[in-house]
């Protein structure tokens, strides 16, 4: 019976370190723009220089 006990113990000691790590993010400000970041290689607007070795086109 006292292993529920110990069991219970850890149980809320991990609950209340997810929460706040939970609160120590938002605080901080990581989950602000959850958007951007996954379409940033889609908006990167590296134009490439033209090659020498290619002729004008005009």
């Amino acid at each position: 019976m006292s292993i529920i006990f110990f069991m219970i113990g850890i149980s809320l000691v991990l609950a209340l370190g997810f929460l706040g790590a939970f609160f120590w993010s938002m605080k901080t400000g990581q989950q602000d723009d959850l958007y951007t970041p996954s379409i940033r290689m889609l908006l990167e607007d590296n134009v490439p220089e033209p090659s020498e070795t290619q002729p004008n086109a005009s």
